[in-house]
């Protein structure tokens, strides 16, 4: 499952965990939770969320980026 479309905008489950993460950093489990997507999911979402510089990764937590927090403005 995708989280961000051919256009650059993120996918439902895309917007859902950049959502969780305005809160602050967070781990995988925490976006899983907040979200109810399953874990292997989140993984694979902030990952490439991550590639697409929407989120960055500190350690073991994601955060969201400025780029992440101006995407997110436009869903």
């Amino acid at each position: 499952m995708a989280c961000v479309n051919p256009d650059g905008k993120p996918t439902e489950s895309g917007a859902k965990m950049l959502r969780s993460l305005k809160s602050g950093g967070k781990l995988p489990e925490n976006v899983a939770e907040d979200t109810g997507l399953p874990l292997f999911r989140v993984r694979s979402g902030l990952r490439e969320l991550a590639g697409n510089g929407f989120v960055l990764q500190k350690g073991d937590k994601y955060e969201i980026s400025p780029k992440g927090i101006e995407l997110l403005g436009k869903v």
